[in-house]
């Protein structure tokens, strides 16, 4: 497999597969996640988020809903001109890790603590622990999982209860974002 390369030819260490999911039938949900914890099957295709040559998958049923809640605010947030610092954790039985993330000029520092992963790669992750990203590459990666997501509850037509969390995820897809 060929790793992706950037415009000036270097390895890229973070990228996401969004991949292509089956999708089932939902008319209604309360919110964002909730629609997508029902959207998939557990038995489809993952996304597979690869972090320093790692790779770690994401389930589109359990794992992308869990993370939804604070992906978009994040994403948001690193954007932001005055962003310096932050600290995220995701807590999903097969994706538990906690990001400390600083700004560096238009790069992001990553330092990373896993605890749960589909596969048990923690230790692997864990020893690669440090990752630097452009920031608009970081929040491109990100934006294939919701473009994808946000493609197939449109497709379906799913009537949301709560739209905040898919409001804010069109204004992020939105390419005068």
């Amino acid at each position: 497999m060929n790793e992706p390369v950037d415009p000036i030819g270097a390895v890229v260490r973070f990228y996401i597969q969004s991949g292509c999911p089956e999708v089932l039938k939902v008319e209604t949900a309360d919110d964002m996640a909730d629609a997508v914890g029902q959207l998939y099957p557990l038995e489809t295709e993952h996304a597979v988020l690869v972090w320093n040559r790692i790779p770690v998958l994401l389930e589109y049923r359990y794992d992308i809903p869990v993370l939804l809640d604070d992906l978009v605010p994040l994403l948001e947030e690193i954007q932001r001109a005055e962003f310096s610092e932050t600290r995220v954790y995701w807590g999903s039985d097969t994706f538990s890790t906690e990001w400390q993330i600083r700004r560096d000029g238009e790069l992001l520092r990553i330092d990373s603590r896993w605890m749960a992963v589909s596969g048990s790669y923690e230790s692997l992750l864990n020893g690669r622990s440090q990752l630097t990203v452009e920031i608009r590459s970081f929040v491109a990666e990100w934006l294939k999982v919701l473009r994808r997501i946000a493609y197939d509850l449109g497709a379906q037509s799913v009537r949301l209860e709560d739209h905040d969390i898919a409001v804010r995820v069109n204004a992020l897809l939105t390419p005068s974002h």
